[in-house]
């Protein structure tokens, strides 16, 4: 059987803003306390659990994407334009308030607060 990922930890300055803003974009409920951590469930078993980073160091940014519905993409990035977030169609950031459509879907490409990219795509690019 495959591995099948089941939690991953994403660091913040302050754990539960940060789950919050992808909750709010995605339209789930409220992030839950797990422990130390925010915790926001995810289709297909899988959570994300955003810890508050320590130290002195930089949070170091990852790349989170997620594969939504057409309707998904437009509720979402409705939510986007009426905050006025900066978005773009590659992860370079080169194609500012545009969004692509690589491989017959959309994409949009954000940047949240602790400067973690979320990536939205309605087809996967495998």
């Amino acid at each position: 059987m495959p591995a099948r990922l089941d939690h991953t930890i994403v660091h913040a300055r302050d754990r539960f803003a940060a789950a919050r803003f992808l909750t709010e974009l995605i339209d789930e409920p409220e992030p839950k306390a797990f422990g130390p951590f925010a915790s926001v469930p995810l289709s297909g078993g899988v959570t994300l659990d955003y810890y508050d980073h320590r130290g002195d160091a930089e949070i170091v940014s990852q790349h989170l994407a997620f594969l939504v519905s057409e309707e998904e993409f437009d509720a979402i990035f409705a939510r986007i334009t009426e905050r006025e977030l900066p978005y773009w169609a590659d992860p370079a950031h080169a194609e500012p308030q545009r969004i692509n459509h690589l491989f017959g879907g959309r994409g949009v490409y954000i940047d949240d607060p602790d400067g973690h990219s979320i990536e939205f795509i309605t087809h996967t690019y495998v």
